[in-house]
């Protein structure tokens, strides 16, 4: 059986890496997309990304740095197609699911893009809650795989920071967030920046694995990811 994995990040640097990491586990870059919000100008209205990441400490895996990415995932980056979707604003997205979300040939809307996702098997009620993530700024990894390699991709993505959407949306509605509205402005830059201060995802410096910020500074494991 095939099953959709799919894990929402704070940042589209660590979807980008988390990408390269499922690519490198042997995962088919075919089944792989990436949507992210370019609120922040991360990328060119295009969809060429602006950030680089370090350059790799081994000779084996030196080489060109496109991107963000290595390898088969430089591939996936160069794919990016930058989109204004209504109600989510600026972003770009690569993979089967901006074939589903352009496929009726009218352009991308925002119910196009929950509905790619529950077309792949999520359900109304979290496709809305991963359409929120990316109006705040966020980005989405989505991948088809076979169910006996699920938890492994399950287990990259919360590697790479992906976050627990359930736990997130708890605290979106602490803070007075009342569910899904296609109405609702995307984010302006500052809200996005402030945002990403309050529950983006960086490094333990005792680790080195990612985790994210509370509101009162403590620090927690990413963990879930929505299949």
């Amino acid at each position: 059986m095939v099953k959709t994995i799919i894990g929402s990040f704070d940042d589209s640097r660590a979807a980008h890496r988390a990408a390269q990491a499922l690519i490198d586990d042997g995962f088919m870059q075919q089944d792989l997309s990436v949507f992210a919000s370019n609120i922040l100008g991360d990328y060119t209205p295009d969809g060429r990304p602006l950030f680089v990441d370090e350059a790799p400490e081994t000779g084996a895996e030196t080489g060109a740095v496109a991107g963000g990415v290595l390898g088969g995932a430089a591939g996936l980056t160069a794919s990016l197609v930058g989109l204004a979707i209504p109600g989510l604003g600026p972003v770009v997205a690569v993979g089967p699911l901006i074939a589903m979300l352009t496929g009726a040939g009218a352009g991308a809307v925002t119910g196009g893009f929950i509905g790619a996702l529950t077309h792949s098997g999520v359900s109304q009620e979290h496709a809305s809650f991963y359409a929120e993530s990316i109006r705040r700024g966020g980005a989405l990894v989505t991948l088809r795989a076979d169910e006996s390699r699920a938890e492994r991709a399950a287990e990259i993505l919360r590697e790479h920071g992906a976050i627990d959407l359930d736990e997130r949306v708890m605290r979106w509605r602490d803070s007075g967030w009342h569910g899904w509205d296609s109405s609702t402005k995307p984010f302006t830059p500052e809200e996005a920046e402030r945002e990403r201060r309050v529950y983006g995802t960086h490094s333990d410096p005792l680790t080195g694995l990612p985790v994210t910020s509370d509101s009162d500074g403590d620090n927690q494991r990413s963990s879930t990811i929505r299949r």
